[in-house]
This record gives C-alpha cells, sequence and structure tokens, in this order.
C-alpha cells in the first residue's frame, strides 16, 4: 500500500500524484513527526482514503472471527484505534442487498462507554481495507460494545443519486429500520438473552446559544429523527478545518447565528472531494443542501442510557447533498445559501434583535424556524410569563407578494408557555408556504417582530343582539355586543351595520364572531386541489383575519360559490347548474349561505366565542 496520504493535521498529499522525494523534504518530515509526536503517527498509520480509489473489502471476504480495528475521537482532535471482531454477518438486515456486519469492540474506552452517539461513521479496517461504519448499538440501557457495521459498497452507492434533481427531496427514500433483530442462534453463540436487538446509533444534535426552556420544547420533535439533543458550543473557524480525514469529525448544520444547531458524525471516507459520513440517515430526506461544518470534540459523556460526544462546531468545509439510507454523503468546497431570519422582540424595557440563518428544506424549515422564534422570546432578560404578544410577521418570497401576519397571543392555564403558542403558529405559517402543491418556494427573508405587551388581554363573547328585528334594505342599525374580559368588568361594544340596499325580503343571519370562525370557512376554499397557485394561496393567507378583532358578519339564505380564492356570493342557478357538471368539482365548494356584509372592529385583545341572531328584511 502506497505511504498514506495524510501524515498529521494540515499535511496532505494525493493518492495518485507522483511525488519526487529529495533529502531536504525527508528532512522535513522527520521535523514533522517529531513535533506531532504518537497522535501524528496514528493519523499517518490511518489507512488513507483521500483518493479516487478506494481501498476497499467486499462483504463476501468478511466471516465471524476476523479481526480488525475501528477509529473514532473520544476528545479533542486525537483519532483512536479501537480493535474489534467479527461476530457475524446479517444478511438483508436493512433491507435487500443491504447487509449488517456485527461486530464486538474491544478496548478500555469503549467498553467503559459502549457504542457512543456521534460514533455513526466510524470507519472499519481489516487488514489495511476498508469494511464500512459503525452504524448501530445494541438496543437501549446497554454499554454492552456491540455494534453493526453498514458496508462500504452501500455506503459509496450513494453517489450514484448524485445527478437527482433538486426536486428529488421531496421524494424520502426507504426509511432504516428502527430496529433490527439478532438471529436466535446468533444471540446465543453471543450469550445474549432473548429479544436483544440493534437500532441505529442516535445523532448528537449540538444546540449552542439555545435556552433550556427551547430545548424541552422542540428537542422532541426533532428527536424523533432519532436524534439525542445534547449542549454544544461553536469554535472559531481555523486553518486546518478542511483539513479532514477517516475518524474526524463533522456536522450538518441546520441553523446558525445567534443560535446553532447541527447534527454530528464521524467521517468514513473521503473520495475526491466527496465526504461519506454516518453510515445510517440523519433525517432520510435524500437529495439535500445542508451546511457541512468541521466538529470537534470536547469530551465524550458516558451514560447507562446513551453515551454521546460533546462537540463544537466550527467553520462551514463544504455542502452535505445526499441523506439516504447507508450514508450520509456531501462535497468539500462552499456551503449552500441558507434563509436569513430576524427575530426582534420588543418590551417596555428594551427592544433585543436575533439574527439566524436557516437551511432550506421542506420539512425542517419550519420547525427551524419556529424554534428560532421561540428562543428569541425566551431570551430577553425583558420576557416574563403573563404578558401578550403581538406578531408581525413578513415572509419574502422571490417571484411572489410577500406573506404578511399580525396576531395577538393571549396566556392561557394550559401548562405551555405563553411564547410556545407564538412560534407554533409562526411554524404553521412556514409549512403552509411550503407544503404548497405548485411550486418550491424560495424563500429570501424572514422578519419577525413581537411585541410584549403587559398583563392577559383576552376577551369571551358572551351576548349580542340588535335594536330591533325587523329592518328595511339600505337601513343602518346597531348590533350591541357584551364580552368578558380575563379577570374584568364587562365590556359592552357597539358595532354599526348596514342591510344591503339589494337583500330581498325575508330572515337574515347575523354572526358576531372572532376571527377563527371567519377563518375556518374560508379554508374550505384553499385546499390542494382549489387554488391554482403559490400566489393565490398567500393571497389567502393575507387575507386571513386577526384575532384581536370583534367580527359582526350578515348572512342570507343564498348559495355561495368558493372558486379558487375567490367567493361568488348569490350564485344564480345558471352557474350552479355548470358546477354540477364539472369535470373537476373538487375545484369549487357550494355553501348555503352568502356574505352580504362583514363588519369589524379593534379590541387590542384576543377575543372568543360566537353568536347567532336573526333579523327580517322587510
Amino acid at each position: 500500500m502506497p505511504l498514506g496520504n495524510h501524515l498529521g493535521p494540515g499535511i496532505c498529499f494525493p493518492a495518485m500524484q507522483q511525488v519526487s522525494w529529495s533529502f531536504a523534504m525527508l528532512h522535513g518530515l522527520r521535523k514533522t513527526f517529531l513535533q506531532f509526536g504518537a497522535a501524528a503517527i496514528l493519523a499517518a498509520a490511518l489507512p488513507s482514503l483521500s483518493q479516487d480509489k478506494v481501498p476497499t473489502i467486499p462483504l463476501s471476504e468478511i466471516h465471524a472471527g476476523m479481526e480488525g480495528v475501528a477509529y473514532t475521537i473520544f476528545a479533542g482532535d486525537e483519532i483512536e484505534k479501537m480493535n474489534l471482531k467479527v461476530l457475524g454477518v446479517l444478511p438483508n438486515a436493512m433491507g435487500p442487498g443491504a447487509s449488517i456486519i456485527l461486530v464486538q469492540l474491544e478496548g478500555p474506552k469503549v467498553e467503559h462507554s459502549g457504542v457512543v452517539a456521534g460514533m455513526s461513521g466510524s470507519p472499519v479496517y481489516f487488514d489495511g481495507r476498508l469494511a464500512g461504519a459503525i452504524a448501530l448499538k445494541m438496543g437501549i440501557f446497554s454499554k454492552e460494545a456491540i455494534a453493526g457495521v453498514t458496508p462500504i459498497e452501500n455506503m459509496l452507492d450513494v453517489s450514484r443519486a448524485e445527478p437527482a434533481a433538486k426536486s428529488a427531496s421531496l421524494a424520502l427514500p426507504a426509511p432504516m429500520p428502527g430496529r433490527v433483530d439478532i438471529p436466535a442462534g446468533l444471540a446465543q453463540t453471543m450469550r445474549l438473552s432473548p429479544g436483544n436487538f440493534l437500532t441505529p446509533i442516535q445523532t448528537p444534535l449540538v444546540f449552542s446559544g439555545a435556552y433550556p426552556e427551547t430545548l424541552a420544547r422542540f428537542a422532541d420533535q426533532l428527536g424523533a429523527y432519532g436524534m439525542a439533543a445534547v449542549q454544544g458550543g461553536t469554535a472559531a473557524p481555523r486553518p486546518d478545518d478542511a483539513h479532514i480525514q477517516p475518524g474526524d469529525m463533522v456536522s450538518m448544520m441546520l441553523l446558525q447565528g445567534d443560535m446553532t444547531v447541527a447534527a454530528g458524525c464521524t467521517v468514513t471516507a473521503i473520495v475526491g472531494d466527496r465526504v461519506f459520513i454516518c453510515g445510517h440517515p440523519v433525517f432520510g430526506f435524500g437529495s439535500v443542501e445542508m451546511p457541512m461544518v468541521r466538529s470537534r470534540t470536547v469530551t465524550t459523556l458516558n451514560s447507562e442510557l446513551e453515551s454521546f460526544k460533546i462537540l463544537t462546531n466550527g467553520s462551514v468545509i463544504g455542502t452535505v447533498t445526499q441523506d439516504r439510507v447507508t450514508a450520509v454523503m456531501g462535497h468539500l468546497g462552499a456551503g449552500p445559501r441558507m434563509i436569513p431570519v430576524e427575530v426582534s422582540l420588543v418590551t417596555p424595557a428594551q427592544e433585543k434583535v436575533f439574527h439566524f440563518e436557516v437551511i432550506d428544506n421542506p420539512k425542517l424549515t419550519p420547525l427551524l424556524v419556529g424554534l428560532a422564534a421561540y428562543n428569541g422570546i425566551v431570551s430577553n432578560t425583558a420576557y416574563s410569563e403573563g404578558q401578550t404578544l403581538q406578531l408581525s410577521e413578513t415572509i419574502e418570497i422571490q417571484g411572489h407578494a410577500p406573506v404578511k401576519v399580525e396576531n395577538l397571543f393571549s396566556p392561557s392555564d394550559t401548562p405551555a408557555p405563553d411564547g410556545f403558542f407564538l412560534a407554533s403558529q409562526v411554524q404553521g405559517d412556514f409549512s403552509r408556504i411550503y407544503t404548497n402543491p405548485y411550486e418550491p418556494p424560495r424563500v429570501e427573508k424572514v422578519r419577525l417582530q413581537v411585541t410584549s405587551l403587559p398583563e392577559r388581554r383576552s376577551a369571551i363573547i358572551d351576548d349580542a343582539w340588535s335594536e330591533k328585528s325587523e329592518v328595511k334594505p339600505g337601513e343602518t342599525l346597531g348590533i350591541k355586543v357584551m364580552l368578558h374580559p380575563y379577570r374584568g368588568a364587562p365590556i359592552l361594544r357597539e358595532v354599526s351595520i348596514t342591510i344591503p340596499p339589494q337583500a330581498a325580503r325575508g330572515p337574515l343571519r347575523v354572526l358576531v364572531s372572532d376571527s377563527g370562525v371567519l377563518n375556518r370557512k374560508a379554508a374550505l376554499s384553499t385546499g390542494a386541489d382549489q387554488l391554482p397557485g403559490l400566489e393565490q394561496l398567500i393571497a389567502v393567507l393575507n387575507r386571513e383575519r386577526r384575532n384581536d378583532r370583534l367580527y359582526v358578519t350578515v348572512l342570507q339564505p343564498t348559495p355561495t360559490l368558493l372558486v379558487e380564492d375567490k367567493e361568488m356570493p348569490n350564485a344564480p342557478v345558471s352557474e350552479i347548474n355548470i358546477l354540477d357538471h364539472w369535470r373537476n368539482p373538487g375545484a369549487a365548494t357550494l355553501l348555503g349561505e352568502s356574505t352580504v356584509g362583514e363588519w369589524s372592529v379593534e379590541m387590542n385583545q384576543v377575543i372568543t366565542g360566537q353568536r347567532y341572531l336573526t333579523l327580517t328584511v322587510k
């Protein structure tokens, strides 16, 4: 085997390049070895994979009893060797043609820690040839150093998906099984109790700048992808950040700025500019675009539940482009485009502005923006529970009008923190934009302004009545509404309405309500098969009623057609007949009533409830 490509940190030689060795060069290398000491000698001994042709061992040559080594980092930048022995091969354990090599790790550190979260991707070698990456561990609550290894041929096969179009990111690959049962015969040979199984090693999800309250509220949603939320840090960029080798740590940066969120794995192989890590999926999204950053291990925390690495994240060294069943793959170089997010929290005492950048991903971006919004709220020292929050949200989308949403969020008696409901709405608004069936949105910027208002501002509609029950077309009358605020005296509010001049004789219904009742009615016309495009969906979002207003709506018993994003009240019989013969009736909805007038008044508090009145037109 030729001299390794990596002779220590910062020293890299192309594998296939012809190198002319002079006495001076040899003397310089000798000096380098003396400077780096034992750690550099281990790095030089590590089989190099930064080349176009990777020396690998096929699965067919691997059998029980073989002895090999694996490499990982337990602390600092020192790549350490672990001895291992093959216990057996589990054919098709992860699916057709996707086998698992079962190994027993040996050594004082791994025997104490077990298989560690963050060890995913640690390269495994037999006689200097790469066999694969550590990817699975023995169940939970176990420090048994038994691991499942993803064969290298399955990992390298991920590169074949590279030409896939970016739109393929919406088509998820087959998920990795949640557990792999060990055959009874093999379990008996290993002296394991019945029911033992392998599970994918959790990926450390490293939060920096996040408050414990933020972790408590959002870690479960991210944990559903098989990641362990841990506190970590950020490190200043170093010149050698991009000089990685098998056994080093890298992370997929999901959110960066005043708070960072990144998922860390170990490097298995480097082929040209392609980097193969993890040995299993992190999210299983297929084609992705996520920044790849250099990570360093502060220490490894041993735990009966799940030992894990505590990491710091450095500078961007490339882009992760594939997140598949058998591996995650990226390219060294520049990072991808990210979405800037600005969160401003205004309180009577101060204004604080936070800046973030999030990845552009249909499934994760809404969650990450909600997470950033919530962390920005609770991080302001002037923020406290029991205050009403006012949201002003702007989402700028390339080629379209911006989404603009305003609402109030009053404290509630539920155990959830007050800011969580605001963050949930932000997350929901993004989900509606990203899950639209019309086109992939290119979000250019997000601005969130949250104003904290003193006290709990909310009121319930108790009663409503009119000064008369019989009216004439064109007549103006007042609708009186009694509202009961939270811990306050009742409020009487009058809303003036005008009966339409064209109103026919007969009954009219008057709906006194909050915004939610009207928004749910409008939602009937915004289904995936009813709007022609994203611009119309944005228009619908921008027209939604605000929850800090009191609404009075006059309805008459004539049909309304909801076609795309348009409302057609008093639909004539001819249009209804056309609807009956329409080949695609799902594109329109027929309602039994028509809105002939709508009025609202600003209340400066969250309004809930509804009441119906009946008027007769003479």
